[in-house]
């Protein structure tokens, strides 16, 4: 019987992928004018000191899909596989925190379940961040966002763990450590509450990517956040053309969080806040 083919490792640099199609780049720059990023997209290096993102962070951010597409059909990183929808519900929608992170004068974070990366990725580009940290617990992925953050040429202040939110939550070189926490389509906010606010110092942010409604989610969640220590501070209206129904919630460590949280997660199933 003849053993089965190898299948041919997965790319680690983008040398001999297809560039991207023009139907990205028209939905990519169709949508930057909806975000505030700052005039045009001059600067220097991978991100802009001006406002903008830079034609390099452009590409950074470009280079970073490709390799998404070729690992896609072998490592199942987005359920999205056309190029514009790519461009507009990756891509723009994790760019439009950056304009409330800049305010904040947030340069790190926290990409919890970060996944194909997003939108850590993005965000480390844009900002740009002086640190990073993808968090994904899953092995495979977290071996993409290896590859991606050296591909993305942002692998000097953006690091990788294959791991959970809990572990980092008892390092004390991480807890009360990071500026923000974002986490897109990860949990409701009751549970991202007690994963991020731990990690966050006093004034840091959780960025959450949520969709209306949104009202009963918020409501359910208040009581727990306070005794994480933080408050509902805000709730971002993205408009991105074709984002219409997303959202940020912005929410503020204004207090210590007790020593207790978080908890494991069968602690959490049992007894829910």
């Amino acid at each position: 019987m003849t053993p089965p083919q190898d299948r041919d490792p997965l790319p680690t640099c983008v040398n001999d992928l297809s560039p991207l199609p023009p139907e990205y780049w028209e939905a990519l720059r169709g949508g930057l004018g909806s975000i505030s990023l700052g005039d045009g997209f001059g600067g220097r290096g991978v991100g802009s000191e001006g406002g903008g993102v830079s034609e390099a962070g452009l590409q950074a951010i470009g280079d970073h899909v490709r390799l998404l597409l070729a690992w896609n059909s072998a490592i199942n990183l987005s359920g999205i596989r056309d190029v514009e929808g790519i461009a507009r519900q990756h891509v723009l929608d994790s760019l439009t925190a950056v304009p409330l992170l800049r305010r904040a004068g947030i340069d790190d974070f926290i990409d919890i379940g970060s996944g194909g990366g997003y939108p850590g990725i993005p965000l480390a580009i844009a900002l740009p961040a002086r640190r990073a940290l993808l968090v994904e617990s899953i092995a495979k992925k977290a071996r993409f966002l290896m590859a991606a953050v050296a591909v993305a040429g942002v692998a000097d202040r953006v690091a990788v763990m294959a791991g959970r939110a809990e572990t980092l939550a008892a390092d004390p070189n991480h807890r009360g450590r990071w500026g923000a926490v974002v986490a897109r389509a990860v949990a409701d906010l009751t549970e991202l509450g007690e994963l991020s606010l731990p990690l966050l110092r006093p004034g840091g942010l959780l960025v959450a990517w949520k969709r209306r409604p949104i009202d009963e989610e918020v409501s359910a969640a208040a009581r727990a956040v306070r005794q994480m220590g933080g408050r509902v501070a805000d709730l971002e209206v993205v408009s991105v053309p074709g984002l219409e129904d997303h959202l940020l919630v912005v929410v503020e460590k204004v207090a210590e969080t007790p020593r207790e949280f978080p908890r494991d997660p069968a602690a959490r199933r049992r007894r829910p806040l």
